[in-house]
Parts: C-alpha cells; sequence; structure tokens
C-alpha cells in the first residue's frame, strides 16, 4: 500500500489518481499507524512553506515523518519536495524535515514569478534511470526553489537560472514540478520512482 500523506495542503486526489493508474493501492492518511504500514510515502503540498511546517507540526507528523523516511522510499512532491530540505525562508524561517541538505528560497530570476507551466528536463550526474526523461516537458507552479548540492540533483529545469526539479538522497526523491499533472510523462515519472525504490529493504509495492 502507498501512503499519501494528509496535512490539509496538497493535490491528494490527483495524486492518488497518478498511483492508481500505475496500479497501485493507495491510501490517504495523516494516520501515522497506517503511514508506518505502508510500503511507500508520498507527501504532496501546494502553498507556503511555513504553513505547512505548522500544519506537520500540528498533526505530530514531522518526527514520524523523518524516521518513517529512514525506513520507506519517501516522495516529496512540488511544496512537498522543499519540504525534503533542512530549512526554508518563506514568511520567516521554518525547519524543514531535514531529509535532503539544502534550504529553500525565493528563485533569484529576472522572469515572471511564480513560474507557472511547462518546463524541460534537464537530466544531472548520468542518471540512467532517468535519462529517458532528457528534454521532456512537465508542469511547474512553485515562487521557490531548494537550494542545494550538485550530488543531490536527479535533474533540472531552466528558469533563467538553475532550478532544481528531481532530487535523491537515498530512497528519498523530490519532485518540485506536479507529475500528477504532467500527462504521460509524469505518470511514467511516477513508474520509475516506483521501480527505483520498491526494492529497498525488500519492500514491495
Amino acid at each position: 500500500m502507498i501512503a499519501i500523506v494528509d496535512y490539509g495542503m496538497g493535490n491528494v486526489a490527483s495524486v492518488k489518481t497518478a498511483f492508481l493508474r500505475l496500479g497501485y493501492e493507495v491510501e490517504i492518511t495523516d494516520s501515522v499507524e497506517r503511514l508506518e504500514q505502508a510500503s511507500h510515502i508520498i507527501l504532496p503540498g501546494v502553498g507556503s512553506f511555513q504553513a505547512a511546517v505548522e500544519e506537520i507540526n500540528q498533526r505530530n507528523l514531522a518526527e514520524p515523518l523523518r524516521k518513517l523516511a529512514q525506513q520507506k522510499p519517501f516522495l516529496g512532491i512540488c511544496l512537498g519536495m522543499q519540504l525534503l530540505f533542512e530549512k526554508g525562508y518563506e514568511n520567516g524561517i521554518s525547519d524543514g524535515l531535514g531529509l535532503i541538505p539544502g534550504d529553500v528560497n525565493v528563485i533569484e530570476t529576472e522572469y515572471i514569478l511564480p513560474h507557472i507551466g511547462w518546463n524541460q528536463l534537464q537530466i544531472e550526474n548520468n542518471n540512467q534511470a532517468f535519462q529517458v526523461f532528457q528534454d521532456k516537458h512537465v508542469y511547474f507552479v512553485h515562487t521557490f526553489q531548494a537550494r542545494t548540492e550538485q550530488n543531490y540533483l536527479v535533474a533540472t529545469s531552466d528558469y533563467g537560472t538553475t532550478v532544481p526539479a528531481i532530487v535523491q538522497n537515498g530512497h528519498v526523491y523530490g519532485m518540485q514540478f506536479h507529475p500528477e499533472k504532467s500527462g504521460e510523462v509524469g505518470v511514467d515519472l511516477l513508474k520509475v520512482f516506483m521501480e527505483q525504490t520498491t526494492s529497498v529493504r525488500g519492500l514491495e509495492a
């Protein structure tokens, strides 16, 4: 079972539909017990970093999510990806989950913000699992971006500056764009995430 974390700030229904298309059992939940029973954890998100952290803390999910990310494949989507990092600077300074080194700040670009629309992926570090997605278009909606070291980058996108699009630290992944809104390419990206992580610690989807 795949668990989608429900903390009140995500496109949970559309994310669930995308995984259902791939044939997986999916549950939307904020129950730590149910999250512990899942094979994979998906953390979606729409809105501000600060508000998301407050919601997660109010539901007492921060520490359980950190623990689960050490045990199970974990995917953050859009704001959910940003929450994987150590700190966010939207509406003040907030602590993220600290699963990937780095922080989140406004995109430094001359282009109009927010960054909304289709943009191409550039695969980094010769990542073979995702190489098929070189130059593929995915759908972004964001004003803030992650800042992290090169070795955590799977893919980037250009928006007048280099924007991390897919990040990875072990079996923890993040996608800044919305795979659930990116058509067949988005579904295929989720499929590759599942293929790359299903064998982690002998887990099965």
